[in-house]
């Protein structure tokens, strides 16, 4: 494991669960990204006018929910990214994850998986490279696709809206500091899960998606963000915290102090375990 990360000008991509470290020799993790349900447009028996893309779903989920409303074979969305000629960032390297912008989509009576991922990603790149979010990447000595995948992370991370610039914060305390992330939510990207637990060995796992192992940030976004989590990525709250996790549901805990983290992580197992108890 690196113990040094490079300054944020010069961090590359190396690559939503809260940051929970090793504790008494057991890895935790908080709260996993609730995956919402795909949303048509339309009368329920009619053919859909609209598709909705949540905030916070992966790629896959997208291609899924375009091959249901196109009533494509499963599967179909995803072949046709190589014939989509999707307007990415280099760094993106084709990877269209983060820039499937959460939308409501027309479906009209043409529409493709091809069109309709070009719109998606079309929309991210007059949403990310206007002001303010380029000049607020710039601003924090990043580039713009760091920051949407700062914003990928704290979409999958927070809570809640208000806990969004807290989670932002943590992740540039720990890239200043050169900590590893320990996100769970890279973990369960990897994966291709969502839990609300990360185990050791979890923790072991070989990818570059692995932030307790990888240095800095994952190589590519883990979801496509909204606008409130680009918000709290380019304008972070301000705070000492380094650690969080939450405890209980309206009930996540930022601290700077390891110890003090310990003692809610300790708290947040006791929650688990009780609510793993069977009803008497």
């Amino acid at each position: 494991m690196q113990t040094n990360t490079p300054p944020r000008s010069s961090i590359r991509l190396t690559r939503r669960g809260r940051i929970v470290l090793i504790a008494t020799g057991a890895v935790v993790a908080a709260t996993a990204v609730a995956v919402p349900l795909l949303t048509l447009g339309g009368e329920q028996d009619a053919k859909p006018t609209s598709l909705v893309i949540p905030e916070g779903w992966r790629a896959g989920q997208v291609y899924e929910a375009v091959d249901k409303a196109l009533e494509l074979p499963p599967g179909a969305t995803r072949k046709s990214l190589a014939k989509a000629h999707l307007r990415l960032p280099i760094d993106a390297e084709g990877n269209p994850e983060g820039y499937l912008f959460p939308a409501t989509y027309p479906l009209q009576e043409k529409a493709t998986p091809e069109s309709l991922l070009a719109y998606m990603v079309d929309t991210a790149n007059k949403k990310f490279n206007g002001a303010p979010i380029a000049a607020g990447a710039q601003r924090n000595a990043m580039n713009v696709y760091q920051a949407v995948t700062i914003a990928s992370i704290v979409q999958a991370e927070a809570a809640t809206k208000a806990d969004m610039g807290k989670v932002a914060r943590v992740i540039f305390n720990r890239l200043e500091r050169g900590m590893p992330l320990q996100m769970d939510s890279t973990i369960n990207y990897a994966l291709g899960r969502s839990t609300l637990r990360t185990t050791l060995d979890d923790t072991r796992l070989d990818s570059p998606y692995n932030s307790y192992q990888r240095m800095g940030l994952p190589p590519t976004p883990i979801t496509n963000p909204g606008e409130d989590a680009l918000r709290a990525a380019i304008s972070p709250t301000p705070g000492d915290w380094l650690y969080f996790v939450t405890v209980k549901p309206g009930d996540t805990r930022f601290t700077a102090d390891y110890a003090e983290h310990q003692r809610n992580v300790a708290e947040f197992n006791a929650q688990q375990k009780k609510s793993a108890q069977p009803a008497k």
